[in-house]
């Protein structure tokens, strides 16, 4: 997996190449933790992201919750294999998903 973290006006973008499985969710988890003081706003972008394991799941949903008391957390283009995976566990009800 590759990071790479945008940001502009406490509104932080990271783009996540790659997969998110057991072995690269802490890593998403230590840079979301880099930033979440700081952050109003986060976008994971997710548009070159083949896959997403429950581990990255379970990283997703703990920055929704830290993020929920600010201007929360936005997943943006999911590729059909990450959108397949959050819609059958029914995240997508819950999380915010842009195009």
């Amino acid at each position: 997996m590759k990071l790479e973290l945008m940001s502009e006006n406490k509104l932080y973008t990271i783009k996540i190449s790659g997969r998110i499985d057991t072995l690269t969710a802490p890593e998403l988890q230590t840079e979301f933790e880099k930033i979440e003081a700081d952050a109003d706003k986060v976008v994971f972008d997710m548009t070159e992201t083949e896959y997403i394991s429950s581990a990255g799941m379970r990283v997703i949903v703990a920055v929704h919750r830290a993020m929920s008391s600010k201007k929360g957390l936005v997943l943006k283009g999911l590729t059909k294999n990450v959108r397949t995976i959050i819609n059958l566990t029914g995240f997508n009800k819950v999380l915010n998903i842009e195009e």
